[in-house]
Formats: structure tokens, C-alpha cells, sequence
């Protein structure tokens, strides 16, 4: 392998978003099951017993899996590399307990809950053991920052019980944002 290129000193643009995931599962019935009959993702297409698209709101896929290399494969082992979450972002605090509260009535285990502050964040595991973040952000001006201005990311324990609570909350739940051709929702600029 050879060295790394050096850095540019242009950064990224900012406008540029991780599109989608494209996962490799063993069986993709277990795994839409969890995906759609479980997070809710809304089926786009599915492709045989080879490959499906799901997404939130419409939009083309935010999560692909397929079976072309991984059909009844089993789990890289620990100390591979390879990816070591996909995140999914929801779109504020309630929508997030939501989701927390229907993987724990299901029975799903947790593998983590933190409060980073600039997110508050829930870890799993998919059936094929890939690991998923369930975080929703902070505005940002409740990010913390250290005493020189610079962002100061935690690590501490999420207040589960709290979170969990504004799944109880009243009123009513926009499951259905508008979206734009980029897949960005309303709000999220």
C-alpha cells in the first residue's frame, strides 16, 4: 500500500452530504425485517432475493443491502477492519425516543446510549451485526466549545429515562417531511 497523498488546504465543500449506506447482509428477509418492519424504512425496491432499497420519507434509498458477495455469510471478526457504524439521524428529540422506545418493546438490545453534546445517540447491532447509531443533533448553538472557542465533543451517559419520556409526548408527528432532490428535508439547512 502506498503512502498517504498529503492534505489539501482547500477543504471539502460544505454542502457535501454522505448520501447512503450500501450494507452486505446474509439474508435479506431478516434484514428488511429489521430495517422496515422494525425502524420503520419504507421499502423502494427490491431486487429478488439479491438486493433492496430503503428509505425515509420517499427519497430513492438512505440504506441499500444486498446479498451479491455476503449471501449466508457471517460477521467479519473482531479486530477486522471495516465499517464500524452507520448513522442515522433523526430529525429531532421525539422522533429519536420513538424509535428508541420501539426497539426496546420489541425486545431489541441496546449496545449504548451516550450524550456527546453535540448529539444524543442510541448503538446497535443489525442482525448481521453491523453496527447502527440512532442520534438526533443539537442546534447548534447548544454544541459545547472548549474556553479557546473550539468544539468540545463528550462522551457521557445518556439520561435513557428522560429521552424515553418524549416518545409519551401529545400532539402530532410529521412522518412525511418534504423532501428535495438531494434528499435533504425541510429544516435540515
Amino acid at each position: 500500500m502506498t503512502s498517504p497523498t498529503p492534505p489539501t488546504t482547500e477543504p471539502i465543500d460544505g454542502r457535501v452530504r454522505i448520501g447512503h449506506v450500501h450494507l452486505k447482509v446474509a439474508d435479506l428477509d431478516r434484514a428488511l425485517a429489521f430495517y422496515c418492519g422494525l425502524l420503520g424504512f419504507e421499502l423502494q425496491e427490491r431486487m429478488g432475493a439479491q438486493a433492496a432499497f430503503v428509505s425515509a420519507g420517499g427519497y430513492h434509498h438512505h440504506i441499500g443491502l444486498n446479498t451479491w458477495e455476503s449471501a449466508r455469510g457471517s460477521p467479519p471478526p473482531p479486530g477486522s477492519t471495516g465499517l464500524y457504524h452507520h448513522a442515522i439521524l433523526y430529525p429531532d428529540r421525539r422522533a429519536l425516543a420513538r424509535a428508541v422506545k420501539r426497539l426496546l418493546d420489541a425486545g431489541w438490545p441496546l449496545t449504548g446510549a451516550s450524550d456527546h453534546g453535540v448529539s444524543e445517540a442510541i448503538y446497535l447491532d443489525d442482525p448481521d451485526h453491523n453496527g447502527v447509531e440512532l442520534y438526533r443533533d443539537r442546534p447548534r448553538a447548544e454544541w459545547p466549545h472548549s474556553p479557546t472557542g473550539e468544539l468540545a465533543m463528550t462522551t457521557r451517559r445518556l439520561d435513557l429515562a428522560g429521552l424515553l419520556a418524549e416518545a409519551e409526548a401529545d400532539g402530532p408527528v410529521d412522518t412525511h417531511p418534504t423532501a428535495s432532490a438531494d434528499g435533504e428535508r425541510e429544516g435540515d439547512r
